[in-house]
C-alpha cells in the first residue's frame, strides 16, 4: 500500500481506534513471533497513527485554550 493511501485511511479513523491499533501494532512487535518481514509495514502504520493522534491532540488543546480565553 503507499503512502498516501495509508495516510488516507488513517486519517477517517477516530483518536480512540487509532489508539486501539497502535496497541495492536505494539503487542504484535513485541511478541515472540514478531513477523520481520512486516516490520517495516509495522513500524510505517505506528508511525502515521501517532501523528494522526498527536494532531488531534494539539487541535483539541487549541480548541479548548480558545474556549478558556473566551471565559476570561
Amino acid at each position: 500500500m503507499n503512502l498516501d493511501k495509508l495516510k488516507e485511511e488513517i486519517d477517517v479513523l477516530g483518536y480512540s481506534e487509532a489508539m486501539k491499533q497502535l496497541e495492536e501494532i505494539v503487542a504484535k512487535m513485541q511478541a515472540e513471533d514478531c513477523d520481520i518481514d512486516r516490520l517495516s509495514e509495522y513500524t510505517t502504520r505506528a508511525m502515521l497513527l501517532l501523528q494522526s493522534c498527536k494532531e488531534r491532540l494539539l487541535k483539541t488543546d487549541e480548541e479548548i485554550q480558545k474556549c478558556i480565553s473566551a471565559l476570561s
